[in-house]
């Protein structure tokens, strides 16, 4: 109650304190891409959120969690060091690790695969300048997920930086950036080394990823763009614990039992290998009609020793993606056409073995899996006296799997979901300056991804169903005297076929469909702007304050002879109160004092088991020091300042309650980031 008590203490003196006028832009008329329809946030039909660098400075060196979660109905968890996942209005049901259900572009390339798999974690977030986070099905523009979107921005300014740092639990950090505009080109080169042995034993990362871009401005018409981007990831699982064996250690890995072997002793972990590059187009023929068009491919060598098996998949990707618009401008109007299509191919070679403590042992299933999806789609976008906004579209999305079993026998088949008409219409008005309404109504639909449709039980599974559902939600934006801003939202999600997790009493994944989620919920987001306070002591002040308050139910979910209709969602807590201060001292030394709550949380789909309840608070200090043209940046993060015992990932529906992966106690980084 003590922290809770300071925490709302600190906010009301920060927004009493705060009751000053700034000249920085209006946090309204921030601007947002939106995948090439650049409109200001204020008047945005999409319920979105614009992470930017006060938000990014917050992460360690190895994960972006502590920027996602400062995003009302985003949700970025860390069962361990490495092994991630994203879920944007508690659509983590079916994920055990990566991001599914969740569609990722990287500038203008797209990181997801063709089934809809992410491996989020490849990407450093010293590399991100900048991300757009949409909530919900999008369906048009984006495709066929129930999720929502995230869009990742590299650097678009010139840059030359450094960043060193150490911390606890053997963790080191190297990366180097550099941005530059030479001539018509605008090149980006980045690298970055980690490396943590981490806080649980079997829990080491480490990874090395280069990165390159340039952006040529060939004419005045046209940009081709060029990506190649290069991660080698590998990190160490430690497995879930009991709630017991979390009491008795809290740094143990998964123990051995009288039928199956350790984490540790079976040196369980993934090893993942990528390299994704890419070009696209774009084309202005004239003042009214363009036309862009990308192409890319990736390839990823994967391996996995688990408790029970050694997976190792080869993964070929192809996807492109192409869009021809229209806009015309009269007097008091503008509307803009968009017609295209995207759409991948995801082939993989799948092996798995006996796992002989870490290494390949004797063989024991070898498949052959194609998975084929796209979707066509149709936009327009309409701007009517600078008051009434709003963007229609609809897309026809198709996914095909063609599956092959080479050893010990050999048998195929193919699966091939019904083809899906995706509407979505969204709407804002501008009342006033600064004070804006919207209603948004969508459909969404999310076929499983291949590690659905072959899970680590090494079974196809030919009756598991797309998900799909449909949104309605209204919001409101509201500038308020030039200095604050604030945002609700409410939102309404039925959610039909809902994929689930299960675990075996060997550990292994698989999925079922689980009937219906009626998914209501309420999001506020409260910031304020820079102020500059003009006292040479406490010299300026910026706060933020977020929250989502959920009510999902499962209806019609029969388990067997169990009726858990009416449970809440597995997974999914009802409340989450985040927090960002932003203090500057003496002209010089920034503090950012940050926190996060989250409600108990359901751990299997009967709500027998819920998890506690935690408040985690962070604090980094950032000092700059001047060297005439080099600035260096000094940091001093502090993680899990009250030392709070708690979980930031679990296993849900684990078998044998194997729920738990406690997360890090206090830990601390030291580091420097030099600006040129």
């Amino acid at each position: 109650m003590t922290k809770i008590y300071f925490l709302l203490s600190t906010l009301s003196a920060t927004f009493l304190l705060s009751q000053k006028k700034d000249s920085v832009n209006l946090i309204s008329e921030v601007k947002i891409d939106a995948y090439k329809k650049p409109t200001t946030f204020i008047a945005s039909t999409k319920s979105v959120s614009v992470v930017s660098e006060n938000l990014l400075n917050q992460n360690t060196p190895e994960r972006m969690l502590e920027s996602i979660n400062q995003i009302a109905g985003a949700r970025m968890e860390e069962r361990s060091p490495g092994s991630y996942r994203i879920s944007l209005r508690g659509s983590t049901l079916r994920s055990p690790f990566g991001v599914r259900n969740v569609k990722v572009y990287l500038d203008d390339f797209i990181l997801s695969d063709a089934s809809g798999n992410t491996y989020f974690n490849v990407i450093s977030p010293e590399l991100i300048d900048r991300m757009e986070i949409y909530k919900g099905p999008e369906s048009g523009d984006y495709g066929a997920v129930t999720g929502g979107t995230v869009l990742l921005k590299t650097k678009s300014s010139d840059n030359l930086s450094a960043n060193l740092s150490t911390g606890s639990y053997g963790t080191f950090n190297q990366s180097f950036n550099f941005s530059k505009q030479i001539g018509k080109h605008f090149i980006e080169v980045f690298q970055n080394y980690y490396q943590t042995d981490s806080y649980r034993r079997q829990s080491k990362v480490q990874r090395k990823e280069i990165f390159l871009k340039d952006n040529f401005q060939y004419s005045e018409k046209g940009i081709l763009k060029g990506m190649i981007m290069y991660s080698d990831l590998d990190y160490q699982t430690p497995g879930g614990l009991t709630l017991e064996q979390m009491n008795a250690d809290r740094k143990q890995a998964r123990p051995k039992t009288a039928t199956l072997p350790g984490a540790e002793e079976q040196n369980a972990g993934i090893r993942n290998k990528m390299i994704l590059a890419g070009l696209s187009n774009e084309y202005q023929f004239n003042h009214n009609f363009s036309h862009f068009i990308l192409v890319q491919g990736s390839y990823v060598d994967f391996e996995n020793p688990f408790i029970t098996n050694f997976e190792n998949r080869f993964e070929k990707n192809f996807a492109v993606r192409t869009h021809f618009n229209y806009e015309k401008m009269w007097d008091k109007i503008s509307l803009a056409y968009r017609f295209g299509f995207e759409g991948g191919i995801n082939d993989i070679f799948v092996k798995n073995y006996h796992n002989n403590k870490g290494f390949e042992g004797n063989p024991q299933n070898f498949d052959q899996i194609k998975n084929s999806s796209g979707f066509y789609f149709l936009s327009q976008k309409l701007n009517i006296n600078e008051k009434l906004f709003s963007d229609i579209s609809i897309s026809l999305n198709y996914n095909s799997y063609d599956w092959e079993r080479l050893y010990p026998r050999t048998e195929n088949g193919d699966i091939h979901f019904k083809n899906q008409w995706l509407p979505n219409f969204g709407v804002t008005y501008l009342l006033e300056k600064g004070f804006s309404v919207r209603g948004k109504i969508g459909k969404g639909n999310s076929a499983p991804t291949n590690e659905e449709i072959r899970s680590s039980t090494q079974e196809f599974n030919v009756n598991l169903n797309p998900e799909y559902g449909w949104n309605k939600e209204v919001g409101i934006r509201k500038q308020f005297v030039n200095s604050f801003f604030v945002e609700a939202n409410y939102f309404d999600f039925r959610l039909n076929d809902a994929i689930v997790r299960r675990q075996n009493e060997a550990g292994q994944e698989y999925f079922v469909n689980s009937g219906k989620t009626v998914q209501k919920g309420f999001e506020v987001l409260l910031e304020s702007k820079k102020f500059d306070l003009k006292n040479d002591f406490f010299s300026q002040l910026k706060f933020r304050f977020s929250g989502s308050f959920y009510d999902f139910k499962f209806k019609n979910y029969q388990q067997n002879q169990n009726d858990f209709s009416g449970n809440d969602v597995t997974g999914v807590p009802r409340t989450t109160i985040n927090s960002l201060l932003n203090f500057t001292f003496f002209k010089k030394l920034a503090v950012d004092y940050s926190h996060f709550y989250t409600s108990k949380i359901p751990l299997n789909d009967a709500n027998s088991v819920w998890s506690n309840s935690s408040l985690v608070g962070n604090i980094q200090f950032r000092f700059p020091v001047d060297f005439e043209k080099t600035r260096v940046n000094l940091y001093l993060q502090v993680q899990n300042l009250y030392n709070e015992e708690y979980v930031l990932g679990f296993d849900i529906n684990a078998f044998g309650n194997r729920y738990y992966n406690p997360a890090a106690k206090r830990n601390f980084i030291l580091g420097m980031k030099v600006d040129f």
